[in-house]
Formats: structure tokens, C-alpha cells, sequence
């Protein structure tokens, strides 16, 4: 049972005790020893009043006040010291250096504070979480996850930490995950905005559009003045084809910040928008204003790029382009040499042995449909139009394959992907397919029997994608290397895609996907099904035909009006579809030829063998 005189009275002002300072302190650095050397929570409770009494500012105090409490089974005692820790953290001149560093993006000076830190107090939560945002700013989520999963072990009630896991969880596509958290956060909080954003972005990421516009409108109705919020809207209208109010929701966050470069990155995005001469302007008024985040630069330099390209400024257009590939190049840490090692790796493992020794082990489910190659190679195309099916399903690029990529890499030694894929049961195979399978159902909205997931990286796992799914379809689409690469060249991605802001990567990236899949049909004949961009628009018809036969569909007339189809569609070509088939894109990297020839030397004979290759 509760004893009223073990609470602590942290209300009574430290000033009444006439203390001498000296003495004061001394007596609570005892106390403190004696509160962490006891075994009784009485004892270690009565200590840290002691301590509290001469410095209310004792985080370590709060912390065994807080352990004390939890011993007794008194929870809610345990969460207000728990909480009075953190608070009283911000008087902690270490942390404070820690938190100015990290405000300057000084990494390298924010990380060694708070290591040694939590070498001397590893259960200092507040440490614990500027930790973990440290490790999510250079990418690196699973460990921030656990650091915040160990914070929320300690402070169950510090609602930062748990907001921050939501979007760590977000940031790795766990999308489930992460709306428990903020289900659990808007039980305390349901007015915070933050979390109602977070929610909506996570909603969207799954397919729940309508939801998410519903929170989008009530956030923009309470407080109709933030910037991001109007740009996530026009995001999501303009995935469910509501084109003209994304536009209208995309001109309202550049009058309220007209230097958001991300905005007027996703106008040009739409494919659709001719920008005036006042937008014009204002970007480059934008680009030569002080004071310009680097986000910011390189999403105005792509673009005005685009609106250069559109005023047939080929010059002006090259260079802008170049410039916002050049910024983006420079934050990423993309090593081309590691594809082309995972392509030789899978080389040398994937052999026709090696498949036939394992037949059967997968999970024989047939409903998946893979669309994979380069980006921009037109399989939004290609998924619209088997979208428009009545038996087949469109989700969007799903993260699976990449996930259980990863991971497997994660869990041997690195640089053996796939490798290591000789050492696993079959057991092992069949497993991953239900898990496939499984994750994947968030995104199904319909019981048509088949779905597609067109991340179109996944090339480089096709071999993982046989074993593990020997009955699912895969199709490989392909467009003429200068008109893939030079779109690539041209597109700012949201996340990934590192080798695309370099000419030369990019020619080296499709050099190794080209390869891979050279490959994989010598090796798996008939197993992948292939569709030249060119020869879709140039004969649409007998190109579904076939691609349908592959499926094992019958042929539908709707595929011939995929324009029609109102599905949501995320990606970079989601207006494009929207309208019938055409040629617009398919000479476009002409006008830029003149500053091409890097592409074309690293493409080497790939481009020569075109469209054989």
C-alpha cells in the first residue's frame, strides 16, 4: 500500500532551507550514494528528498526516485519522477552543449558528448533520445529505434521519445507500427498537430487516401498558416487525381513561404504545370536569397530545370539540373562498386543448379506481380494498364523485398548477399514468401486474386524473388538507355536512387541491371517477361496481349483505357498516366544530347545493343 510519507514533496522552495551551500551539496552527493547503494525504496526515497531539498534540479535524484516508486508498484509516482528527470535535464550543462551541436548539425561534436554521457548514466532517457535523433539524421533507424524503444523502457510516459519511434518506424515503412504508437499518443494528446500530420502521412502510405486528406483538412481548418502541411495536401490530392487542387494546395504554401523549394519541385513533378514568368522569378529570386537551406536549393535548381527544359532553353535547363544533381550527390553515400559486387555475386550463385536444387521450396502463392527494371522506364505505365484489369490489383512500390534484402545482409557477414542464400533450408524460403505475402495485405484494398508491387529496384533480387515466390509473375520493363537515364537525371527522388544524380552512376547502374537480367534469363528462360517501352507505344495493343497471355489473364478491353482508371497512383508519372498513350517522352533527351557524351561512354555497348541487350 501507498505510504503518503514516502511521496516526495518537490513543491516546497528549495530558498526556505537555510542551508550553507557547501555543506548542502556535500550532504546531497551523500545522499545520493546512499540512494543508489540501498535496497529499500523507502530508504533510497527519503535520500533523494534529501538531495532534492538542497538542488530540485538533481536529474539523477528523479531517476532512482522513479526506480524506488516503480519497486513499491507505484506507477504514477514512478511516471512524474520518470518525467521530472527529463525536465530537469535541460539544466544539465553537458546536454545542453550536446543539444547546441545537434541544433547546428554538429554530429561530430553532439556524439562523443553523448556517449560519454551515457557511459557515466545509461539510463539518462533525455540522452538516450538525443542519441537516437542523432542516429535517424545519418540514416541510421534500426539503431534509433532501439535507442527510443530503450528510453520508452525506462520513461514509459515520455511522449517525445514515443513520437520520435512513430516516425523512426515510419521512416522504415512500418507503417502498423507506427500508427499504434500514435494511437497511443493521441489517447493523451488528441489535439497535437504533429502527430495528426505523421498520422496522415503514414494513412497515405498504405492506401488510406480519404482518411488521410480528412486529417489534412482538419489540421488546415484549425491553423490554415503552415506551409508543409498545405504541401502534404497537394501531395496526396494529386495521388488520388484531384490535379487541380493539388495545384491550388501547392500555390498556397509557396504564398506563405515562397523559398519552400519542395514545392515548387512538385508542381514541376506533375508533368503538367507550365510555370510563368513570375514563377519563374520568384525561384530565382529564391535561389539567390541569403539564408537558403540546402533542401531547398537543390529542389529549386530541379525545378527550374524543368521550366527551362519546358521553354526549349536546353542550355539553361542542362545546367540547373546539373547543379541540383550535384547538391543531392553530395549528401548521399552511394558506392556504385557494391551493385556491381551484388551482381557478380548473384552471377556466380544463381546457376541453373543452384535453382533446380531447390524447386519447390517457396511459397506457391500466385498472387504477386512484379514489375521491376529502372526507374522511369515506364512501369507506371505498365502497372495502370494491368491495374485497369478486373482480376488484378494495383498497391504501389511495396518495401518488402528490399526489407528482407537488407536484412539478410544484416544478419551475415556483409558484402555475402546473396550468397548466403546457398546456406538456407528450404523451410527457411517458404517462410519468407508467407512473410512477403502476409506484410503485403495492408496494401490490398479489393479481393481481386492478383496485385502488383512495383518497386522497380527490385531487379536486383529477382533471383530471391524466384525462390521465395516461384509462382509469381515478373515483368521486366525497359526504355532506351539515353531516354531512361537522362529521366532519371532530370527527376529529384523523395528517398533512394542514389546512383541516379550522376551521369556517369546512372550508366553504371544500368550497365549491372542489364547484366543481372542478361543473366537471369540465361539462367531461368521464359521465367521473366519483357517489355520495351517503345514497342508499347508504338503497338499497345499486342503488347498487353502478350504481356496479359504471360499473366495468365484473359485479355479486357479496360486495359486499353487505363486513362480511365481512378486509382490512386504515387509516383512521379501519376498525371502522365492519366491521359491516352502517346510519344511525348520518348525523343525528349535529344535536346540534351550536346552534354551527354559521359552517358554515352560509360553506357558503352549497352547502348550500341539496344534494344537486344
Amino acid at each position: 500500500m501507498r505510504s503518503d510519507a514516502l511521496r516526495l514533496r518537490l513543491d516546497k522552495p528549495a530558498g526556505s532551507f537555510q542551508t550553507d551551500p557547501m555543506q548542502q551539496n556535500a550532504t546531497s552527493e551523500a545522499d545520493l550514494r546512499e540512494a543508489l547503494a540501498t535496497m529499500d525504496p523507502a530508504v533510497a526515497l527519503a535520500a533523494c528528498r534529501r538531495v532534492l531539498t538542497a538542488d530540485p534540479h538533481r536529474a539523477d535524484a528523479y531517476r532512482v526516485a522513479a526506480r524506488a516508486y516503480r519497486a513499491l508498484g507505484e506507477a504514477d509516482e514512478a511516471e512524474r519522477m520518470e518525467l521530472a528527470a527529463i525536465e530537469a535535464s535541460v539544466h544539465d550543462p553537458q546536454l545542453r552543449e550536446a543539444a547546441a551541436a545537434l541544433a547546428a548539425n554538429a554530429l561530430h561534436v553532439a556524439e562523443p558528448i553523448l556517449r560519454t554521457r551515457l557511459k557515466e548514466t545509461p539510463e539518462d532517457v533525455a540522452a538516450i533520445r538525443m542519441l537516437a535523433e542523432l542516429a535517424g539524421r545519418i540514416g541510421r533507424n534500426r539503431d534509433a529505434e532501439a535507442l527510443l524503444r530503450r528510453a520508452l523502457e525506462l520513461a514509459p510516459a515520455f511522449h517525445a521519445a514515443r513520437s520520435n519511434l512513430a516516425l523512426v518506424l515510419h521512416r522504415q515503412n512500418r507503417t502498423e507500427e507506427a500508427l499504434d504508437e500514435l494511437a497511443k499518443l493521441s489517447a493523451i494528446d488528441p489535439d497535437n498537430p504533429g502527430h495528426a500530420n505523421l498520422k496522415a502521412a503514414a494513412l497515405g502510405r498504405i492506401g488510406e487516401f480519404e482518411e488521410a486528406l480528412a486529417l489534412y483538412e482538419m489540421l488546415l481548418k484549425r491553423g490554415g498558416g503552415h506551409p508543409k502541411v498545405w504541401m502534404s495536401y497537394g501531395h496526396t490530392l494529386k495521388t488520388v487525381g484531384r490535379q487541380e487542387e493539388s495545384i491550388e494546395a501547392y500555390r498556397q504554401a509557396v504564398a506563405l513561404q515562397p523559398a519552400l523549394g519542395e514545392v515548387w519541385w512538385s508542381l514541376a513533378n506533375l508533368k503538367t504545370v507550365r510555370f510563368s514568368d513570375a514563377d519563374v522569378a520568384a525561384m530565382e529570386a529564391a535561389l539567390i536569397g541569403g539564408g537558403l537551406a540546402i533542401e531547398d536549393r537543390l529542389h529549386l535548381e530541379f525545378a527550374l530545370g524543368k521550366a527551362y527544359e519546358d521553354r526549349s532553353e536546353a542550355a539553361r535547363s542542362f545546367g540547373h539540373y546539373a547543379s541540383g544533381n550535384a547538391l543531392r550527390r553530395a549528401q548521399l553515400r552511394y558506392d556504385p562498386d557494391e551493385i556491381s559486387r551484388q551482381v557478380d555475386r548473384a552471377i556466380r550463385t544463381f546457376t541453373p543448379e543452384f535453382f533446380a536444387s531447390r524447386g519447390g521450396y517457396g511459397c506457391d502463392a500466385p498472387d504477386p506481380i512484379f514489375i521491376l527494371g529502372m526507374p522511369r522506364a515506364g512501369s507506371t505505365l505498365i502497372e495502370q494498364i494491368l491495374s485497369s484489369h478486373p482480376l488484378i490489383e494495383g498497391t504501389q512500390e511495396l518495401p518488402e523485398i528490399q526489407r528482407l534484402a537488407k536484412r539478410l545482409g544484416a544478419e551475415q557477414r556483409p558484402g555475402r548477399y546473396p550468397v548466403q542464400l546457398t546456406e538456407g533450408e528450404g523451410a527457411k524460403l517458404r517462410e519468407w514468401g508467407e512473410e512477403f505475402i502476409e506484410n503485403t495485405r495492408i496494401h490490398r484494398k479489393t479481393d481481386r486474386p492478383f496485385f502488383i508491387d512495383k518497386m522497380p529496384n527490385n531487379w536486383a533480387h529477382v533471383g530471391l524473388i524466384h525462390l521465395i515466390l516461384p509462382n509469381a509473375k515478373i515483368i521486366d520493363a525497359r526504355r532506351h538507355p539515353l531516354g531512361c537515364c537522362f529521366s532519371n537525371f532530370k527527376q529529384h527522388f523523395a528517398r533512394g536512387q542514389g546512383f541516379s544524380y550522376s551521369l556517369e552512376t546512372m550508366a553504371r547502374y544500368y550497365n549491372d541491371y542489364v547484366r543481372m537480367m542478361a543473366h537471369i534469363d540465361a539462367v531461368m528462360l521464359g521465367r521473366v517477361h519483357r517489355i520495351f517501352y517503345e514497342a508499347m507505344i508504338e503497338d499497345t495493343e499486342a503488347e498487353i496481349r502478350r504481356l496479359l497471355d504471360h499473366i495468365g489473364v484473359p485479355f479486357d478491353s479496360a486495359c486499353l483505357r487505363f486513362h480511365e482508371n481512378d486509382r490512386a497512383v504515387r509516383t512521379a508519372s501519376s498525371e502522365q498516366v492519366r491521359r491516352p498513350i502517346n510519344r511525348e517522352g520518348m525523343e525528349q533527351w535529344r535536346a540534351f544530347e550536346p552534354w551527354l557524351g559521359p552517358l554515352k561512354r560509360a553506357l558503352g555497348s549497352t547502348l550500341a545493343e539496344y534494344p537486344w541487350s
